[in-house]
């Protein structure tokens, strides 16, 4: 027996903040589906939020009250910290829809929503195998996918904002939107950084 076994309930943080940021992208998804951004909806997305700030700033006492964590302490934290970006992203991008007012909606925001929410699901998948590094191959894997996501949310953008200056002809309504897109692909990014976390946490540890 260790004097100072390792603590391994970090994973259960980690699987509920994944599950939380998936709420949370869910939640997005359908308010753009609908076109729906009031001040209700936009409150309960911020609630998800504080609700995922709250794992995370749990995870960060646990680490520095633990002796020995089941991973590297800046792997941990770097981890929590990346995977809480992604909801500060989304609940950024729902708050401005709300105030902006805009005149009318883009269904392309729905598309970029489609391919978040795909790649949080996938970050749940692979942050949900870091408990047994026997799914190391299933996580890199899954990283693959997360990296194909982001590609294909660059190509998406691309063609967004060279639509929007061709079709959109209010620049107050062009620079609200395209604010709003740059900064929902911003969220797109963040996956990506998080899935390069748990590549390296695995190459590490497998």
């Amino acid at each position: 027996m260790r004097l100072f076994p390792k603590e391994d309930n970090f994973f259960d943080y980690f699987e509920q903040l994944a599950n939380k940021i998936d709420e949370g992208s869910q939640f997005f998804l359908e308010m753009t589906r609908n076109h729906n951004y009031s001040a209700a909806r936009v409150s309960r997305l911020k609630e998800i939020e504080h609700e995922a700030d709250g794992i995370a700033h749990k995870t960060y006492e646990r680490m520095h009250k633990t002796f020995l964590t089941p991973l590297d302490r800046e792997d941990i934290y770097a981890l929590v910290n990346k995977m809480d970006d992604i909801l500060d992203h989304i609940e950024g991008v729902g708050i401005r829809l709300h105030m902006y007012k805009v005149k009318r909606p883009y269904d392309e925001i729905i598309k970029q929503a489609e391919i978040l929410s795909l790649a949080v699901k996938k970050i749940k998948v692979v942050v949900h195998g870091l408990r047994n590094m026997k799914n190391s191959q299933m996580i890199l894997d899954g990283c693959v996918e997360i990296h194909t996501l982001e590609n294909a949310g660059d190509v998406l953008l691309r063609s967004i904002i060279t639509n929007l200056f061709i079709n959109e002809h209010d620049a107050i309504e062009l620079l609200k939107w395209k604010e709003i897109f740059e900064r929902l692909e911003e969220a797109i990014d963040v996956c990506e950084s998080v899935s390069n976390i748990v590549g390296g946490i695995v190459l590490k540890h497998a």
